[in-house]
C-alpha cells in the first residue's frame, strides 16, 4: 500500500503537458505529445535561437559552423546545412527536428517526413520572424518562460530602432554577400529588412530571388551612395575596398563603404539587432557625409 501511495504521489508530481501543435514557417502543422527532449537542428541560426529560446540542453546534433553561443561548439556535428548525414541524425534519435526551409535541400527533409520524425521548418524573411521563432522554439521545447521573455526584448529593441531610424532620410544601399561572384540580396531577404529598417533603400531590392547575382555595371549602373559587405569571417573582405577603382561611384567617393561581420547580419537571431544597429549607424554617417544643402544620395 505505501508503494502504491507513493507512486501516485510521484505521477501527480510529473508534469502535465498537452499536446503542442503548430504551424511552421511552411504553413505545416507540427504535432508533439509533450515538449521536445531530443532536438536535431539543421542550421546555424536555428541553433542559435534554441539556446535563447533556453532550449540550448536539448539540442543533441547540429550542422558546422554551429558556433555561438560557446557551447554550441560541443554539440554533436550531422553534417552542413547543405549535406546532411541522414545517418547521424537518425542515431541520435531525435524526437524533434528542425530545419531550414529555404536552406535545407528538400531531398534531405523528405526522408525524415517519411521516417515520421516531427520536422518543424524555420523561414524568418523578416526581422519580426525571429521574435516568432523564439516563442515557437520555446513552446516546442517546453521552454516559453525564457523564450516569451527573449522575444519581448527582442521586439522592445525592434521598435526603438524603427522610432530611431525609420524617418531618417533614405539611403540608396547596395549589399554585398560576395565577391566572385557578385552576390547581393533580394526584396525578400531578412537583410532588406534591416536596410528599411534603417531608412535605406536596397538598390536591388527589386530581385525576386533571395541572393540574386548581378554584375560590376549593374551596381555601376545604380550607383548606391552606400556599399555594405559582410564576407566570411570577424576581418574586412579585401574585395569591399576593390570598389574604390570606380571613384565615379557614389558610396566610393565619400568613403561609404562599411563592414559588418556576417555572424551579425547574415544570420537570422537575437544578434541580427547588433547587426542592424551597426548598419543604422552607418547609414546615418553616409548621411552626414552628404554635400551641403544635399538630402538625398
Amino acid at each position: 500500500m505505501r508503494n502504491l501511495l507513493l507512486f501516485v504521489l510521484a505521477a501527480c508530481a510529473l508534469p502535465a503537458w498537452a499536446d503542442i501543435d503548430l504551424r511552421d514557417d511552411s504553413g505545416a502543422e507540427v504535432h508533439l505529445k509533450q515538449p521536445a527532449r531530443r532536438i536535431v537542428s539543421l542550421a546555424p541560426h536555428i541553433t542559435e535561437i534554441l539556446f535563447a529560446a533556453g532550449a540550448g540542453d536539448r539540442v543533441v546534433g547540429t550542422v558546422d559552423y554551429s558556433d555561438y553561443p560557446e557551447a554550441a561548439n560541443r554539440i554533436a556535428r550531422i553534417g552542413s546545412y547543405t549535406n546532411l548525414d541522414l545517418e547521424t541524425i537518425l542515431a541520435l534519435k531525435p524526437d524533434l527536428v528542425i530545419g531550414w526551409q529555404s536552406g535545407n535541400s528538400p531531398s534531405h527533409l523528405e526522408p525524415l517526413k517519411r521516417l515520421g520524425i516531427p520536422l518543424f521548418l524555420s523561414e524568418p524573411d523578416h526581422l519580426e520572424d525571429v521574435a516568432a521563432n523564439l516563442e515557437q522554439f520555446g513552446e516546442l521545447a517546453g521552454t516559453s518562460n525564457v523564450a516569451g521573455p527573449a522575444a519581448a526584448a527582442f521586439r522592445a529593441r525592434l521598435a526603438d530602432l524603427r522610432q530611431h531610424y525609420s524617418g531618417r532620410p533614405q539611403v540608396r544601399t547596395f549589399y554585398q554577400i560576395w565577391a566572385e561572384p557578385l552576390l547581393t540580396v533580394g526584396g525578400s531577404q531578412i537583410i532588406g529588412s534591416a536596410i528599411r529598417l534603417c531608412g535605406g533603400v536596397n538598390v536591388f531590392g527589386q530581385l525576386s530571388p533571395m541572393t540574386p547575382t548581378v554584375s560590376i555595371e549593374a551596381v555601376l549602373a545604380a550607383d548606391p551612395e552606400v556599399i555594405v559587405a559582410s564576407g566570411m569571417g570577424e576581418s574586412r573582405p579585401d574585395w569591399l575596398d576593390a570598389w574604390r577603382r570606380w571613384p565615379q561611384l557614389t558610396a566610393a567617393a565619400r568613403d561609404n563603404l562599411f563592414f559588418i561581420p556576417p555572424d551579425l547580419i547574415q544570420r537570422h537571431t537575437p544578434r541580427l539587432l547588433d547587426g542592424a544597429e551597426r548598419l543604422c549607424r552607418d547609414l546615418e554617417t553616409a548621411r552626414e557625409r552628404r554635400p551641403a544643402g544635399r538630402s538625398g544620395g
